[in-house]
């Protein structure tokens, strides 16, 4: 059973979305060589930096355009939904065949302009979940950089265009780090999206009661307002799963962040400029772009990133980074939501000693 028409989404996606910035084929040439030998670079500041050690071979990044980091994501997407999709498929009722068909469309362009969207805007990301590959073995992880966005974005700053590049490869890879140096950390995001997926109500009338609730949210957010549509659909049993995974992914998104700046000064010379223009950028755009960020729940990770930087800062400047790094040691270890606000708490409980002062 479908419950998204993924082909569908792809066409949509890679129709709406919007043409990269002019380049000759000379620089496109030049931005993906330097890209694939900039990101090997990066990892190795990373992991000497964090000291997380991963056996996993260092791997040059994946280089896409636009369309192609539409069709990964809808990949990703796949694989991510398989239990919600394989439980509405294994119901006592399932829906009409028609309503299936027709749902599916629906949803499949939906997702599209969604993925339409956020395609011109994100410059790299650290790919957890992967189709498997021909011998049925699923792969670890994958890091894809977007190219266009990067050139745009180092254009519209005026900044330097190597150091931005590897600046941005410098949070990225902290990601793959992250991934392949913490075994089970993969496990426990999918453990935690799975459960949240299958806490779902699926039936009819609450699916409708939900669906009035995202329309309020959306008029809402056009004026002004600050909700989003996840908040608006999910149940309570899904809020305090996403209250754990909000705690972890701050954490993550927050440690790129953090190490991004801190190896920068040794190796990306202009790394406090760019950091002061790309900062205004996440603040900036019309007011329909903000109006979109919203509903999605992207101003939320813009926070995510400012709440998880510090907390690990704060970390690192009491227990210093050994101390910080048992926050890797199991998921009882990961910080609460309210230890991110309050990482002397968390130095408490795992370190088992009292914050010293900052």
């Amino acid at each position: 059973m479908q419950v998204i028409d993924w082909d569908l989404a792809v066409t949509t996606g890679t129709r709406l979305v919007r043409p990269g910035p002019q380049v000759s084929r000379e620089e496109a040439r030049q931005a993906v060589t330097e890209l694939r030998a900039l990101s090997r670079e990066a990892e190795g500041h990373v992991r000497e930096f964090t000291k997380i050690h991963t056996e996993t071979a260092p791997q040059a990044a994946t280089i896409v355009d636009r369309p192609g980091w539409i069709k990964a994501n809808v990949e990703g997407f796949r694989v991510v939904l398989e239990p919600l999709t394989q439980r509405v498929g294994a119901g006592a009722n399932p829906p009409p065949a028609i309503v299936t068909a027709v749902g599916s469309r629906i949803t499949g362009v939906e997702v599209g302009a969604v993925l339409a969207f956020l395609a011109s805007r994100v410059l790299g990301q650290y790919e957890l979940f992967l189709p498997p590959d021909p011998t049925g073995r699923e792969p670890a992880g994958r890091l894809t950089l977007v190219a266009p966005n990067i050139v745009h974005a180092e254009r519209e700053m005026n900044v330097d265009p190597h150091d931005f590049r590897l600046w941005v490869c410098l949070h990225e890879e902290t990601h793959r780090v992250q991934f392949t140096g913490v075994p089970w950390l993969r496990e426990y995001i999918r453990s935690q999206m799975t459960e949240f997926l299958l806490a779902s109500d699926l039936d009819l009338g609450t699916l409708l009661e939900r669906l009035r609730s995202a329309a309020d949210t959306v008029a809402d957010v056009v004026r002004g307002g600050e909700g989003n549509l996840i908040d608006a659909i999910q149940t309570p049993a899904q809020k305090e799963i996403l209250d754990r995974l909000t705690a972890v992914m701050t954490l993550v998104e927050g440690h790129g962040d953090y190490v991004m700046d801190a190896v920068g000064p040794s190796v990306v010379p202009s790394v406090a400029d760019i950091r002061a223009k790309f900062a205004h950028r996440r603040e900036g755009g019309s007011r329909l772009d903000r109006t979109v960020r919203r509903l999605l729940g992207i101003e939320v990770k813009m926070k995510q990133y400012a709440e998880g930087s510090a907390f690990v800062r704060a970390v690192v400047e009491q227990a210093g980074m050994d101390g910080f790094n048992r926050v890797w040691t199991s998921p009882e270890t990961l910080p609460t939501t309210s230890e991110i606000t309050d990482p002397s708490a968390w130095v408490r409980r795992v370190t088992g000693s009292n914050a010293l002062p900052a």
